[in-house]
This record gives structure tokens, C-alpha cells and sequence, in this order.
């Protein structure tokens, strides 16, 4: 039996970085098991409001920066005079590596065991974690902070789960797919698709300007169950980039992602903690996450430290403590509109859903980004929610309140 651990986190991604950092800055015993090297390359790209970072002093961390940042929610397939709307935020992208060097330096001295975890048993005194190396490990605490596809994780069946799915490449093109200097949020803009298409599950194009004759083009849908399949997003990108003359001259990175956006919240009785994806911490209305952790992390392990610091406490209330911290009634209220709203989301046909952003991004500029970082108070969110409402034109009023009409259209071809 291997020696006893404060806390014992799993996984090895941005989420377990990060609270194995925070953990270990406030002193904890920190030790992980990741499959894969904590130093490996992270392989999909994270983007965040600049706002979020100049709240955290974390600017340095970003590696591209937009000011230049637009969506188009006009020109369906009705001949509609384009029209850019202007979000008036800096957007930036971080530099993957020095996200991660930045938890890595923060939790120099945690000990990380390359393996995989298959089973994770609480017992009264501390949480024993069997490993496919056949080492048994043992913590106080054990973080599951592995994704949100975790098995250790017990969450309720509430029917499937949907999800956000993207392709997308880094490349050179024979001409600009946006315009030099600019960032793209949605482009909703479908008059590339065919009628058939149209009728299918609209995605929209996320894109930016990379510098140096090098651009990020990603097709993506909102959220679907099941996902939308990396096949048609690839497909539909194709036929957007060949609609504006743009062929792809050089792939140089491709980008698959599949975000869970209406995952249900675990249960939180339980005698194991999680963080990040495996924790429900994927904004239901955005599919973003990296901002929560850096907010939520220091607050976590801020309680987790002074728990921990009473010998007397057994996993099952470390964790339940942990839980309260990580869900608070607050949080947690805000957590069900936004998956209230979501469920509306999801039924949209492509104009629905262009209205709907259309109207979103026509509120206050602080009330917007405070719902997609979810940074607003409940009483606040609920303000704004109804202040949404009130903008909305009568047939998005009757989708929000009934939920559309099933979309008439063939099975969508996987």
C-alpha cells in the first residue's frame, strides 16, 4: 500500500491542474494519477472574454488577442442582407503552454503517478483508488477532475446527454476565410447549404485570425443528443470556406471537440469530490469552462485546506464540505435556468435560433457577458432572462415558453 496522501486527484487535464495548483499553494498533500505525462501537449485550443483574465491578473496567459470581435446572425437562405454585429469585448486565446506551465509551476512538488484509475472505494478513514498498474492508492480526499465521461462519478439519469460538437483546423487558405485582424464568434449564416440542409440541425462557423497568413476555422453546433457527427461538421465547413472561393492549402492542425452541455450535477452526497467537466462545470449556455475553473478553484481549495486541517474529518464530510463549497444554492439555481434555457435551445430550427442570438447579443453589453461567463447574481440573471423575454419577437416568446415545434425533417444522416 502506497503512503496516504492528502488528496488524491485524477486525471491530468486543465481542471486537475488547476486544483492540484490551488491545492497545493495553500500546503495540502497533493499527489495525482494521470494516463498520459501532466506535460504532454493539450491538444484542443481554449478561448475566453479578455474581461474574464483582467479580473484574475492573468492576461500574460492569452497568446492571441482580438478587439476586432463580430457574429453575423442574418443571411439564412432568404437573401437577407448581411449584417455584422459588433460585440464591442476583447477575446483573446490562450497560450495552451503557458496555461498549462503556469498550474504546473503552482503545484511543483505534487507528485503525479502515471496510471489509470479503475476503482475508487471510500471507506471510513480514507479513499482507497485501485490502479491498472495494480498499485492501490490511498487519500483522505480523492478529486475526480478526469472529464466528464468519468465512471467513479455517480450523477442522475435524466435521459441524454447533449452535446456541443466542433471540427475544426489551423491552416492556410488560397484566400481569407474572415477578414484580417478579426475574430468570429457565430456566423449562423447558411447560404452555402442546400435546402435539404437547411432542414438538418443548423451549425455555425467560430473562427479567427491566427497572424501570419494563418487562420482557425471551426464549424460547430449548439447541442444536440445525440452530438452532431465530425463528418458533417467537416463537410459543412468545406462547402462554407468553397461558398466564399476559399480552398484549404495547408492543414496544420484539426481540432475535434465534444462538450457535454446539459450533463446533469452529480450527486453530491457522495464521498467523492469532483472538479471541471466530471464536476458539471461546462457552462450549459456557452460550453466554456477554463474561466470557471480559475474563479472557482482558489474558493475550493480555500475550504478544502481547512478541512482538511481537522484530523478528525473522514472522507464522506471532506467531501461533503468540498461539494457544498463547489455547489452552493446559489450556483446551483443558476446552473438549472441555464439548463432550462438550454433545453429550449435545442429544439430551434436554424431562423429560431438566429432571432434568439440576434435578440441575446442586443442587451446591455454587461448583461450578455455576464450570462455567458456566469458571472451574474441569480436575481440578476433572472432579470436579464426576463428582460430577454420581453426583446424577444412573439414566435421566439412561444419557443421559449412551449419549446418549438418538432422540426419536420428526415432523420439527420450520421
Amino acid at each position: 500500500m502506497a503512503s496516504c496522501a492528502d488528496v488524491l486527484v485524477l486525471g491530468g487535464g486543465p481542471a486537475a491542474l488547476c486544483i492540484a495548483s490551488e491545492l497545493h499553494q495553500r500546503g495540502v498533500a497533493v499527489e495525482g494519477i494521470a494516463l498520459e505525462p501532466v506535460d504532454a501537449p493539450w491538444p484542443n485550443t481554449y478561448g475566453i472574454w479578455v474581461d474574464e483574465l483582467k479580473a484574475l491578473d492573468l492576461e500574460h496567459l492569452i497568446e492571441h488577442r482580438w478587439s476586432d470581435t463580430v457574429s453575423y446572425f442574418g443571411a439564412g437562405g432568404s437573401g437577407v442582407a448581411d449584417q455584422t454585429l459588433v460585440h464591442g469585448i476583447d477575446y483573446g486565446l490562450f497560450d495552451r503552454a503557458a496555461l498549462q506551465s503556469y498550474w504546473l509551476k503552482r503545484a511543483d512538488g505534487v507528485l503525479w503517478h502515471q496510471d489509470s484509475a479503475e476503482r475508487v472505494e471510500a471507506g471510513a478513514e480514507h479513499t482507497l483508488v485501485s490502479c491498472a498498474s495494480g498499485e492501490v492508492r490511498k487519500a483522505r480526499l480523492v478529486i475526480d477532475a478526469s472529464g466528464a465521461s468519468s465512471p467513479h462519478i455517480r450523477r442522475p439519469d435524466q435521459g441524454p446527454v447533449a452535446g456541443q460538437a466542433a471540427y475544426g483546423l489551423v491552416g492556410r487558405f488560397s484566400a481569407a476565410p474572415i477578414r484580417s485582424g478579426r475574430f468570429v464568434l457565430m456566423d449562423y449564416r447558411s447560404n452555402h447549404l442546400s435546402e435539404m440542409q437547411r432542414l438538418e440541425p443548423p451549425t455555425f462557423l467560430y473562427a479567427m485570425d491566427l497572424g501570419d497568413g494563418v487562420f482557425f476555422v471551426e464549424e460547430t453546433s449548439l447541442a444536440l443528443a445525440p452530438g452532431v457527427s465530425y463528418n458533417v461538421l467537416k463537410q459543412r465547413l468545406k462547402q462554407r470556406l468553397e461558398h466564399r472561393g476559399v480552398q484549404i492549402i495547408d492543414v496544420i492542425h484539426e481540432e475535434f471537440c465534444l462538450f457535454p452541455m446539459n450533463l446533469p450535477l452529480p450527486d453530491r452526497n457522495q464521498p467523492l469530490l469532483a472538479f471541471g467537466g466530471a464536476a458539471s462545470m461546462v457552462h450549459p449556455a456557452s460550453g466554456y469552462m477554463v474561466g470557471a475553473l480559475l474563479r472557482r478553484g482558489p474558493g475550493l481549495a480555500d475550504t478544502l485546506a481547512a478541512v482538511l486541517a481537522d484530523p478528525s474529518l473522514r472522507p464522506a464530510e471532506l467531501a461533503r464540505q468540498g461539494w457544498q463549497a463547489l455547489w452552493p444554492t446559489e450556483l446551483v439555481l443558476r446552473h438549472q435556468l441555464y439548463q432550462f434555457g438550454l433545453s429550449r435551445l435545442m429544439g430551434f430550427n436554424e431562423s429560431l435560433l438566429r432571432s434568439h442570438f440576434a435578440t441575446f447579443f442586443s442587451l446591455a453589453r454587461e448583461d450578455w457577458f455576464g450570462f455567458l461567463t456566469n458571472t451574474l447574481p441569480l436575481p440578476r440573471l433572472m432579470a436579464v432572462m426576463l428582460r430577454l423575454f420581453a426583446l424577444s419577437p412573439w414566435e421566439l416568446r412561444r419557443g421559449l415558453v412551449l419549446g418549438a415545434a418538432k422540426r419536420q425533417e428526415p432523420e439527420f444522416r450520421h
